[in-house]
């Protein structure tokens, strides 16, 4: 089966109002919940609160069980568009010769705890 692809625009569109089907982007996976949402446990507002945009840190936050997992692959209609999916985050910058050494202190004082 080929694989649809979708933008950002089309996702958006399909924002569960005005009859429009009910979209979510997890992971740049485009899933069309709109039959789902009645059956949902904890209710069909939790999912349309993110119609139409990617819900992946609310997903993922929620705490599915691997059995909500499986049971989203049967309402996946297709994948996010290669040139609307996030770029890469810049490298941290460094400020010495040894980008190591600054990954490493800055690691360390967000970790410590005792550095204010």
């Amino acid at each position: 089966m080929e694989t649809k692809f979708f933008s950002l625009e089309e996702i958006a569109k399909n924002d569960g109002k005005d009859g429009n089907k009910t979209w979510i982007l997890i992971k740049n996976n485009v899933y069309d919940v709109t039959d789902y949402l009645d059956g949902h446990p904890g209710g069909g507002e939790l999912i349309t609160e993110w119609a139409g945009k990617d819900c992946t840190k609310a997903f993922d936050d929620a705490g599915h069980s691997g059995d909500a997992k499986k049971e989203l692959k049967q309402y996946k209609i297709g994948e996010l568009r290669e040139e609307d999916r996030k770029q890469k985050k810049p490298a941290v910058p460094t400020t010495s010769s040894n980008p190591k050494e600054d990954r490493r202190s800055f690691c360390s004082y967000l970790t410590c705890g005792l550095c204010a």
